[in-house]
């Protein structure tokens, strides 16, 4: 069968412009079968995971919020539904994703922008809720990503991310990697004729910071943790953060996060 998106290498992911461009290319690839992929490979408790990373949030009476990497909206949805007087923005890199999300008629405060999580074009303190759904793994670049949405987002106010997640014991992320890569190249190349296209979920996990450095990472650009949960054997992470109410000045700059 025809490869519809090259084997991921850690060159490309090494470099934010390669790394971007390889998200393009990788979700452009699997849009159209994305929501079918993406049940299969959690077991179908994606659903349940997103529902329980929007229902951690406070209650709000008419939010700003700003859904990151949101692909086809699921979790922009979710929160349109508990902020029914909210106005929502959903970002992504890839038009394909976002042309997908706008199919499933979204309700009517949802906003769909095709944008960088580095370069959201926002103003300061513009947003009181931040969510991301495989957002920060695929960030280009980390370090400006989190900067980015301490800097947009208002005192006091919240971000929620789901994840896969790594942990710090070597041994643990060689059986984690093992696994996410036998199993995603298995609908990989049932789907597309390429296990590379998910096996990508493990190659980009690797350069990802395990659990401990993301919080640590987090608490440097400023955030207060809030919330850690795990799910699937700690494979995939909620985290919930709040920025303070009154940030230290300059702690929005990037943090050298490698």
């Amino acid at each position: 069968m025809k490869r519809t998106a090259p084997l991921c290498t850690r060159q490309r992911l090494d470099h934010p412009e390669r790394k971007r461009a390889l998200n393009r290319e990788i979700f452009t690839a699997v849009a159209p079968r994305y929501q079918t992929i993406t049940r299969l490979l959690s077991f179908n408790r994606d659903r349940v995971w997103k529902k329980r990373l929007v229902q951690a949030l406070p209650p709000m009476a008419a939010p700003v919020c700003l859904d990151l990497a949101c692909g086809t909206g699921d979790i922009a949805r979710l929160l349109a539904e508990k902020y029914p007087g909210g106005r929502i923005l959903g970002m992504d890199i890839t038009e394909a994703m976002l042309e997908r999300a706008r199919r499933r008629r979204p309700p009517a405060a949802i906003e769909f922008h095709c944008r960088d999580m580095a370069q959201t074009g926002l103003e300061a303190d513009a947003v009181d809720i931040i969510t991301g759904g495989y957002a920060l793994r695929n960030a280009g670049d980390l370090p400006s990503a989190l900067a980015e949405i301490f800097r947009v987002l208002k005192p006091g106010g919240w971000a929620a991310f789901l994840d896969f997640s790594k942990p710090r014991s070597r041994l643990l992320q060689r059986l984690e990697s093992g696994l996410l890569t036998f199993w995603g190249g298995i609908w990989g190349w049932i789907f597309h004729g390429d296990p590379g296209i998910y096996t990508y979920i493990a190659e980009s996990l690797a350069q990802y910071p395990d659990r401990a450095r993301l919080h640590h990472f987090f608490r440097e650009q400023g955030f207060e943790i809030q919330d850690s949960s795990r799910h699937f054997f700690g494979v995939i992470e909620r985290l919930t953060v709040r920025k303070p109410d009154h940030p230290e000045p300059g702690c929005c700059s990037p943090t050298g996060v490698t």
